[in-house]
Order: C-alpha cells, then structure tokens, then sequence
C-alpha cells in the first residue's frame, strides 16, 4: 500500500521514482585531486562503462599528470564497481606520456571491445606554443574483455594530423577528439564494424568530423578536407539522423551550432556538409544561457503519445545558465526514417536548429558537461558534472538514469532497443 501512495505522489509532483541520481566520481572542496570530463557508453544487455579525468595536476590535460579512471555497471546503472584506472599519466614534462585526458568512447555491439581516444601528452590546446610541429596529442587504446583491461595506449597523432595537411584552410595547428560519446552507425555497415563518427575540436578553421570502417584503426575525413562545418565551432558532437545523414553539433556562445552531412551515396561515404545553422534562444532553439558549454546529442526511436505512431526523438544537453549551471535536457521530435521520404529531401541544419521543446532541468546546481546513451532498458543514461560539495571546479560527476516520458513531460516514450541493431551491410 505504501508503496502505491509513493507512485501516486510522484506522479502529483512529475518525478520520476527511476531517476536516482548516483555519484560516481566525487570531487569535494576539500579534494586534493579533482574529476572532470564525463563519458559513458553502453556495452551490451545491461552493461554500462564511465569514464572521467583524474587530475593529479589539478588542471586540463597539457598541464601535467591525468589519469583516466572507469566504473562499470552490469545492471542498467543501480550499482557500479569500484574505480579503477584505466591508463596513468607519468607527469614527466614534454613527454607523450606525461597525461591522459578527455576520453570519447564507444563499444561494439559484442559488449566486449570498446575504443577509447583522448588526449595524451604536455601539450594545451589553446597554447600559442601549441603547433603542427608541437602539437596537442592523441592516443588510442582498447578494452577486448568489456572495460575491465586496456592495450598500452598507441600515439595515433600524426595519423589524424595529416588528414588535413594539404587542406586549403591551412594545416590544423592543435586539435583533438570532444570528449564523451563517439558516434556509432545504426545504417552503414562495413564488412564486420559499424561506421564510426567522431568530431574533431580544432584550430583554426573550427570542427571537423572523421569516420572509420574498422572500429578506429584507420580514420578518413567526413566531407571535403577544405571545409568546416562549423568554422567556429568550439568542442563538438555528431549524431546519425534517421535517414543516415550525419548531424553535427558544437559549443558556442548561448546556444548551439549545427549542420548536417547529406548523403549520396553511403558505402563510399560521399556527400557534402550543409550551410552551419545558430541555434538559440531567438529562434526557439538550444538556449545556453551565458555560457558555452560541452554538452551531449543524442537520437533515440520513440513513440508518440498523442496518436502512438512511431517516431524519432533528437535529445541535447546543455547548462540551462545562466553561466554554466542549472545542466538540463531539450528534445525534438524528428521526420520519419525512410530516407527517400519528402521530409528529408531538403530538411536542413536550420530545420533542425529550431523547434526545440522543453528543457527539463536536471540539476539547480552549478553544472557544465554532460553526455548520455541509451540504455537497453529505454532508459537514457545521463552522465553530467555537478558541483555537488561546493563551488568553483569542485565539480562531482553525476549518473542519473531518466525516461523519455520525464524528459518530454510525457509526450513520447522511448522504444527499448538495444543500438545498433542487426544492420543490412551496404
């Protein structure tokens, strides 16, 4: 009985009983070290992996020692096991090794082999000693056993470098791969691997986006080399569309800037990047208010509640502000998936920077980065950084799983799948 007047209550009040926020790395005032930089991926069944930076320096990877540290659920995120690490910086200054920071990551659909990409070195991003002959470097390591061991981590920097040395913006002078998420097709299959989509944080010249046919072992530019998407555009995003286009999404000043990578013809990746599109407050989009932010972009299937039908839902997380605080969740509802359908035709990034509902407010603290997943349950695993024990950088990484319901305020639920699903190879 009681339990029924809990459920009763919560639907008064729009909670979400499911939704139980979980500390997976905590940063105190009184920390010697902090934690920062969220990402999560989902493995297979119930399986979860987080990961985080472990700044013995106390600063950005490029400033001395940071660790990257993991947990591991194997039930939809209620328990995790303890922190371990999963690559240790030496702190030895100018090596590659000095640190370890900043991790995308991604699992096959066999739960077992994940890919791992970060930044490696003693290098800053920002720096004006930070070169195409001194460059911000990158590191790729993986887990063959489900997160639990790593590879030594392998110095890919040069490999990614050099894909955009003869590009007509001038070489990349320092870059390296946005933390969070990494992008994993649902559409195109190569052989035995899902295409992979990661973005690119770089200067000058703004975002790019790279894809891979095995797994991360080899990268090749999404679009033409001589090109931004987002000339502007600071740590970036990208999602598949329903249709399997490519969506871009990136850090910016008050809100988001987005484009979308048009297919002609998938197998051979060739298509081209669209005009990049400001969304914001002004134009019922993405409102970051007085912040610029990292955040996640996530498309789910869905179903609508209003008629049942099956749809598409596209989820972005940023700090609602203002500044970076008040982290919430804005949603959008999408075309159908068929890809020679009308909608898609001439659907461009300013359709899709507009028409943004919501957000629901996940946290009234200060709060900055945040990236999510689905899990196998529906639920969306939502991984963000709050400053839970205190203010300034103290920032704590938070788990908290929510329903499609909580997040539209009940106009869709999410269809329980398990992403990718058994794909036709093009």
């Amino acid at each position: 009985m009681k339990k029924f007047f809990l459920l009763f209550i919560a639907l008064i009040l729009g909670l979400d009983l499911s939704a139980q926020r979980q500390e997976l790395f905590v940063t105190t005032a009184d920390s010697a070290h902090p934690y920062r930089i969220p990402a999560i991926a989902h493995l297979k069944g119930k399986r979860l992996l987080s990961v985080t930076d472990y700044r013995l320096c106390g600063a950005d990877i490029g400033f001395g020692r940071v660790d990257l540290h993991g947990r591991l659920s194997q039930d939809n995120g209620r328990t995790w096991s303890s922190e371990y690490p999963i690559i240790r910086g030496t702190g030895v200054k100018h090596a590659a090794d000095c640190g370890y920071g900043d991790a995308a990551i991604v699992s096959a659909p066999n739960g077992r082999d994940i890919l791992l990409l970060c930044v490696c070195g003693n290098t800053v991003y920002g720096a004006a000693s930070t070169t195409r002959q001194n460059p911000n470097r990158v590191a790729r390591l993986y887990s063959h056993d489900g997160g639990k061991t790593w590879s030594a981590p392998e110095d890919i920097t040069e490999d990614i470098y050099s894909l955009f040395d003869e590009s007509q913006l001038g070489p990349i002078q320092s870059l390296f791969f946005t933390s969070g998420r990494i992008c994993q097709s649902r559409t195109v299959k190569i052989g035995k691997y899902y295409r992979l989509y990661a973005a690119i944080c770089a200067r000058p010249n703004g975002n790019r986006v790279v894809y891979s046919d095995d797994f991360g072992h080899t990268w090749k530019p999404l679009g033409s080399i001589h090109i931004s998407p987002a000339p502007k555009g600071d740590e970036v995003k990208c999602e598949e569309l329903p249709n399997g286009d490519v969506a871009l999404s990136s850090r910016t000043w008050g809100g988001r800037y987005f484009n979308i990578f048009h297919y002609r013809n998938a197998r051979l990746a060739e298509g081209e990047w669209g005009e990049v599109a400001y969304s914001s407050a002004d134009n019922q989009g993405v409102d970051a208010q007085k912040n610029s932010t990292n955040g996640g972009i996530l498309i789910i299937p869905a179903r609508r509640t209003s008629d049942n039908r099956k749809t598409w839902v596209a989820l972005q997380s940023v700090p609602l502000g203002p500044g970076r605080s008040n982290v919430g969740i804005y949603y959008k509802a999408l075309p159908t998936n068929k890809r020679r359908a009308p909608e898609w035709e001439h659907y461009t990034a300013k359709d899709f920077a507009t028409g943004w509902g919501g957000p629901l407010k996940v946290t009234t603290l200060g709060s900055a980065y945040s990236t999510m997943v689905q899990q196998t349950d529906g639920r969306i695993a939502f991984f963000y950084e709050e400053e839970t024990y205190g203010k300034g950088a103290c920032y704590t990484n938070m788990y908290v799983p929510l329903t499609l319901e909580r997040i539209t305020d009940g106009k869709f639920s999410a269809l329980r799948t398990q992403l990718p699903p058994k794909a036709k190879r093009r």
